[in-house]
């Protein structure tokens, strides 16, 4: 990871801990998360939103305007939107897709879920879906929700990561495995 990334990852982590701490002690977890979800659907939705948080060439006071107008239009929940107003005036903006994506994965914990990350060659049927869960689920011993997409350069097999754990089943790695092996004896 490169260091302007992991430092905006510990930015974001640190403003993260801080609301889903605030909002749990105010019991409003389920704010929290729709506020999260719309904000997250927000950002994708809008290409003047993503400059207002990303571009250095507007003013702290623009951005903190902005984004409280932002937040109070949509009804996000207060920690969140003064969240947001702080991170403006203190330049930090540039961080909130990380911020929502620890936010989403502080919530998915303490509601018990982890997320897996599954690609395969071809797209997985439901029930497909439905038995990689429960299966995972029973290795893991939380609810797992998957996050399925499609990578045709596998050409059989899944990749699963699972937090900081990955089982590689793809032909493409076996493959990669067979030519090196192959490259070692001759």
């Amino acid at each position: 990871m490169s260091e302007p990334a992991s430092i905006s990852v510990g930015i974001a982590a640190r403003y993260a801990t801080a609301i889903f701490e605030i909002a749990k002690e105010n019991n409003n977890l389920d704010g929290l998360e729709t506020g999260v979800k719309d904000l997250a659907a927000a950002l994708s939705d809008s290409a003047e939103l993503r400059q207002l948080v990303n571009s250095p060439l507007v003013s702290r006071a623009e951005q903190e305007a902005a984004i409280s107008a932002v937040a109070g239009k949509m009804g996000l929940d207060p920690v969140l939107s003064n969240a947001l107003a702080l991170m403006a005036q203190k330049r930090r903006l540039f961080v909130v897709p990380q911020l929502l994506n620890a936010l989403r994965d502080q919530l998915a914990e303490a509601r018990g879920e982890v997320t897996a990350d599954v690609a395969s060659a071809k797209a997985l049927t439901k029930a497909q879906t439905e038995k990689l869960s429960k299966t995972l689920s029973e290795r893991v011993g939380k609810t797992v929700t998957i996050n399925a997409t499609v990578d045709e350069s596998l050409v059989g097999g899944l990749v699963v990561k699972v937090g900081s754990k990955m089982i590689d089943t793809s032909i493409r790695s076996k493959l990669n495995s067979l030519q090196n092996a192959m490259k070692e004896v001759g």
